[in-house]
């Protein structure tokens, strides 16, 4: 039960964070800010967003809930590089690595279903 609503809230987070992308100025800018093209703004809300539907997806499609924990990890190293290359504040890392445990226990909890 508890991974289930793990898997929710993390799903939610992820389409909330990726609608954005694809036409919020905020969103323009802070790729801007951070070196990115935009481009690669579409693709990370594109990304998220799958992440989302994988995660609800595998409530009852376990594979799919190991492979949407194992994105949301890749995803967070990533926004985690990038607030450290970018020397931000610790404050705007702690939401990363938040999601970051939470993909992992995704992760964990269904990787099994994976080898079948």
């Amino acid at each position: 039960m508890l991974i289930t609503i793990i898997q929710i809230l993390l799903a939610l987070m992820f389409v909330m964070a990726g609608l954005p992308k694809f036409a919020s100025k905020q969103q323009i800018e802070a790729f801007e800010t951070y070196g990115y093209p935009q481009w690669f703004r579409i693709f990370t809300g594109v990304v998220e967003i799958v992440i989302g539907l994988l995660l609800i997806i595998g409530i009852w499609i376990h594979q799919l809930a190991a492979i949407g924990g194992f994105l949301v990890i890749a995803t967070m190293i990533g926004a985690m590089f990038t607030h450290i290359k970018f020397k931000d504040s610790f404050k705007n890392m702690v939401l990363p690595i938040v999601l970051l445990i939470f993909g992992g226990i995704a992760f964990w909890q269904n990787a099994s279903a994976l080898l079948g």
